[in-house]
């Protein structure tokens, strides 16, 4: 063996996998799930009797968390569904690029610029016109299975 130290770089979320399984019968309304390999937020859910082969079905409408598009399955109650790992997590606005990307300060200082502008055109407006007046902002970045959206804003009041 050596007697060299390994130093590794790590990661909040290195090695971790990006759904846990739940139990169908488990999942309710407002919470995740993954419908055709896309995080969904569940908005209904409807569970059938037990018909002959013996398992009762819970049926799932969820709108997709990204691209707000709607998405339905059904699985047997007993059978386990992929639950996505959601995190939320709050950026202050520093510069938004002529590209459409944003520069967000994170908490331990750094810049994050690798996200772009919010598809949806109210968001998208608000956005545009509180950094154009000064406006202190904060923006909430949603992510789950590997990718990244700005999914609301703060306004924290105007640059001091």
């Amino acid at each position: 063996m050596s007697d060299e130290e390994h130093h590794f770089e790590s990661k909040a979320d290195a090695g971790a996998s990006k759904t846990y399984p739940q139990q169908a019968g488990t999942i309710r309304k407002n919470g995740y799930i993954v419908i055709k390999n896309r995080p969904c937020k569940v908005v209904e859910v409807s569970t059938s009797k037990t018909g002959k082969h013996g398992h009762a079905k819970c049926h799932f409408v969820g709108i997709d968390i990204f691209n707000g598009k709607k998405l339905e399955d059904i699985v047997p109650s007993s059978h386990n569904c992929d639950v996505p790992h959601v995190n939320r997590t709050d950026y202050q606005l520093i510069d938004i690029s002529e590209d459409g990307f944003v520069s967000l300060l994170t908490e331990n200082g750094n810049t994050k610029d690798d996200l772009k502008l919010p598809t949806d055109d109210s968001l998208l407006s608000q956005i545009k016109s509180g950094f154009e007046e000064g406006k202190d902002l904060v923006v909430s970045v949603m992510s789950a299975m590997g990718e990244e959206q700005i999914c609301a804003l703060k306004d924290i009041g105007p640059k001091s």
